[in-house]
């Protein structure tokens, strides 16, 4: 596995990614409409490469194919990780964030799913709140995380 910094021409095949994770990985704990509204495959890939341009961006590669992604801002806020799901469990989503949480000081916030809640909490981060979000009217719960550094 290679972490690389993300290139726009990266974008078209995260958002693949993205959605294929969240329909498969994120299905034992969202219901199909969750998974839905949370992805609906209709990613605006010009805001999402502004955003990962704006931000610290890594992406993930095995045998030329992208396999995980991650970001996070200046300021701290871990915003995506996502893996591929057949790429769960293996040290993808630890090599990220390793790499990501190094390019900033102090503390580190995210926004984690049901899933996600555990690889956190492993990894030192601490639940702040458990919150429920509207995506397209829906409601998703997911957790408020900081970790300390």
């Amino acid at each position: 596995m290679q972490i690389r910094p993300y290139r726009p021409s990266d974008c078209g095949s995260m958002a693949e990614l993205f959605y294929t994770t969240v329909h498969t990985v994120n299905a034992a704990d969202y219901t199909p409409r969750q998974l839905n509204a949370w992805a609906d495959g209709q990613v605006d890939l010009a805001a999402w490469d502004r955003s990962f341009r704006a931000h610290c961006t890594l992406v993930a590669e095995e045998g030329g194919a992208l396999i995980g992604f991650g970001d996070i801002t200046a300021g701290g806020y871990l915003d995506r990780l996502y893996v591929h799901h057949l790429h769960q469990r293996q040290g993808v989503a630890s090599a990220l964030c390793d790499r990501l949480e190094e390019t900033v000081e102090g503390s580190v916030t995210t926004h984690a799913s049901i899933t996600a809640r555990t690889f956190f909490e492993k990894r030192g981060y601490r639940v702040v709140k458990e919150q429920q979000v509207e995506r397209h009217g829906v409601l998703l719960t997911n957790f408020v995380m900081e970790k300390q550094r």
